[in-house]
């Protein structure tokens, strides 16, 4: 689990920002599926962002009653403790005694085994709008497996804490990964509710296999609606900033530059030991367990960017990803052929795969200007933004 001080860090800043009178969760709304659970065996795809009112959703039903015969758990695992990009393994939850399927070690998909005596999955976990997040690419297999098992997935709708706008180069197809999976923009602007609707509806499964889908919609939710986290959706997203700001800055996971992995404050800050003299702030990364417990650049000092200092209300008044933040760092940075370089970042991997095109690179090394880099997106994403209308389930 977290460490106390990490915890407590979470509990101070990661705050629901309106009324539970006022706005429900599709999970809140136990009313409306739990007699549609019952006599059912119950496979969950879940996480520690999976509650119902303050309490994980698994020990919720469970001690309802329903019967959950198999939780599958993503990146971080069932009850996010587990670092990024590390494999988890199958488990027994100690405190249900339920089997736990990893979706993040040996098996990345649910197996015909796996389903074979489960009735209906559910999925319920917290996403926050960035195509390289990795739980639309889990929602995508198990739709696939449901799909190609004739399983029905039940999915319990979160809000979009990025909902509020829709930018960024549309995924070219031949760099399909792990971290981007469809042909949309960085930001996409739904709920997973409404991108499982466009997966199914664009036929992106594969053979063109439809998932049989039930949606337990938001209740009295918009688009535009301020939404702080009421649990960290991974160990490096702990603060309503770093989610924020984590459209952005998680492009520079395929650079030379640390986002702060290694520091209590990771994707708000942005560093590298060689800018010193050209930055006065500046931050050390460290081992932190269950957070990054080998970061980048570990205990040398970055100078850099303190993005804490970042307006958000202004931030989100934009609509739009910062490049300004790229293209500054790359110009300031001494070694360019060296910046993304992300063999020697160690991160998670490759710009033209988090970007969703090669063409990005290409442009700040040109030095090409924002306002050129941006228009060269438009085409594409007028015709996702026609596409995205089809599925939308809120204003």
């Amino acid at each position: 689990m977290f460490s106390k001080k990490i915890t407590g860090l979470i509990a101070s800043l990661l705050v629901v920002s309106f009324s539970h009178a006022q706005f429900r969760t599709g999970a809140d709304q136990t009313e409306k599926y739990l007699s549609y659970l019952k006599g059912k065996r119950i496979g969950m795809v879940v996480n520690q962002t999976s509650i119902i009112g303050n309490k994980s959703s698994v020990d919720s039903l469970f001690s309802l009653g329903i019967n959950i015969v198999k939780v599958f758990g993503p990146e971080h695992g069932f009850r996010g403790n587990v670092g990024a990009g590390v494999h988890v393994g199958d488990s027994k939850d100690p405190a249900t005694g339920i089997s736990v399927v990893s979706l993040y070690g040996k098996n990345n998909k649910p197996t015909s085994e796996m389903l074979k005596d489960v009735d209906l999955m559910i999925f319920d976990i917290q996403d926050v709008g960035a195509r390289y997040y990795t739980y639309l690419a889990t929602m995508h297999r198990v739709m696939e497996a449901c799909a190609e098992n004739g399983k029905e997935l039940l999915i319990l709708d979160r809000p979009n804490p990025n909902g509020y706008f829709v930018d960024g180069p549309v995924l070219d197809m031949a760099l399909k990964s792990g971290i981007g999976m469809h042909p949309v923009p960085v930001a996409h602007g739904m709920t997973v509710a409404e991108y499982a609707q466009m997966i199914n509806g664009e036929g992106w499964l594969a053979n063109g296999v439809k998932c049989k889908i039930k949606v337990i919609p938001l209740a009295n939710y918009n688009h535009n609606m301020p939404y702080v986290l009421p649990v960290a959706p991974s160990p490096n997203l702990n603060t309503n900033a770093s989610i924020l700001l984590y459209p952005s800055v998680c492009l520079f996971e395929g650079t030379i530059i640390s986002q702060g992995r290694g520091t209590h404050f990771p994707f708000t800050v942005l560093g590298n030991p060689d800018l010193k003299g050209k930055y006065s702030f500046s931050f050390t990364p460290q081992s932190i367990k269950s957070m990054s417990e080998t970061p980048l650049f570990m205990g040398q000092e970055c100078f850099g960017l303190d993005l804490r200092t970042v307006d958000l209300v202004q931030l989100k008044a934009a609509k739009k990803l910062n490049l300004s933040w790229l293209i500054e760092m790359y110009k300031a940075y001494p070694y360019k052929e060296k910046f993304f370089d992300y063999k020697q970042s160690k991160e998670i991997g490759n710009f033209d795969k988090l970007a969703g095109t090669k063409e990005l690179k290409e442009q700040i090394i040109a030095g090409v200007s924002e306002e050129r880099i941006r228009a060269s997106w438009e085409p594409k994403l007028l015709l996702f933004k026609k596409m995205r209308r089809k599925y939308l389930l809120y204003s």
